[in-house]
């Protein structure tokens, strides 16, 4: 995924090791996907789109 948004957009994710399988994508402090909630992994693209906005 981070090689995803970086030829996107050019920006470096930044990944942040967490506990309890929890794998959220925040964005400027904001959540745009959530595991938890959703109740699988993100797509590629799913992510992409919302951060093109």
């Amino acid at each position: 995924m981070a090689a995803a948004i970086r030829r996107a957009t050019g920006v470096e994710a930044e990944f942040v090791r967490g506990d309890g399988g929890i794998f959220d994508v925040v964005v400027d402090g904001a959540l745009i996907f959530s595991k938890d909630e959703a109740g699988r992994f993100p797509e590629d693209d799913e992510i992409l789109s919302k951060l093109s906005g």
